[in-house]
């Protein structure tokens, strides 16, 4: 991949709270910005949970990716709406698994396509990693750019992993997620986790998020959430809040955040 380009960091607006680097800084990174902080820290103030959030929604995508690498014999995934790359990226884990593991991440944001086309490079040189810089709301273009790298004859892991929420119509989003799946084959899985409007106190963080000019997230019940599996069989234990998938910690509590893997029949 080529490195970052001077158009797409002329893009990046470093006075404006930006998504993916609020959720960086609440993750620990480095890559925020005074603006992105300080819209993270008006979430914390009523909803501390949130940096637990963010912790748990990595060690969620390294269990289910090593799950489906190691166990079900995955050696491609489709990561829609990657995000600034951190620690353990879908890459670094299935490849470390499966060193042939086929990878294309999707973002439709400038600043994390500065940050992949430097950073999620293959750990090896049988894989592949790829970048589709593209929306969500398209996935037909998705489909067709992640072909040149994915063979879709062959299962595919296809992840959304705490994004939909940008998307305000339920419709829309199982839309979205029926579409990508129709177009893969039998024994492709679905990883989907997102926020949940489970406690007082994560709706009213969602609403600080607004108030403080950061994106709108809309957080649905876990009741909705399960619609986005209509025609997929769960993977145990179906859908539960995410510290509590597979959990490497025998002392998981559960967060304000469901997530499942499910396989296509």
């Amino acid at each position: 991949m080529a490195g970052p380009s001077v158009e797409l960091a002329a893009e990046i607006q470093s006075d404006v709270p930006h998504a993916a680097r609020i959720w960086n800084y609440w993750m620990g990174g480095k890559d925020n910005f005074k603006a992105d902080r300080a819209a993270g820290d008006a979430v914390a103030e009523v909803y501390p949970e949130i940096v637990v959030m963010a912790q748990q929604s990595r060690r969620f995508l390294v269990r289910a990716v090593r799950f489906l690498a190691a166990e079900a014999g995955i050696r491609q995934f489709l990561d829609i709406g990657t995000g600034l790359p951190t620690m353990q990226n879908t890459h670094a884990v299935a490849q470390e698994v499966a060193p042939e593991s086929r990878i294309v991440y999707v973002d439709n944001d400038p600043m994390v396509l500065v940050h992949a086309r430097a950073l999620l490079t293959s750990r090896t040189s049988e894989g592949v990693t790829t970048y589709v810089p593209a929306d969500y709301h398209d996935p037909e273009r998705i489909l067709a750019e992640a072909a040149r790298t994915l063979d879709f004859d062959q299962p595919i892991a296809v992840m959304f992993m705490g994004v939909l929420g940008y998307e305000p119509d339920l419709d829309v989003v199982r839309s979205i997620v029926q579409r990508t799946m129709d177009a893969t084959t039998s024994g492709s899985h679905l990883v989907l986790w997102d926020g949940t409007n489970t406690s007082p106190a994560v709706v009213a963080g969602a609403r600080r998020l607004a108030e403080s000019g950061g994106v709108p997230y809309l957080l649905r019940s876990p009741e909705e959430l399960a619609t986005c599996f209509a025609g997929l069989t769960m993977v145990e234990p179906g859908l539960v809040p995410i510290p509590l998938w597979r959990p490497d910690d025998a002392d998981a509590e559960g967060i304000d955040a469901y997530g499942a893997v499910a396989r296509k029949p």
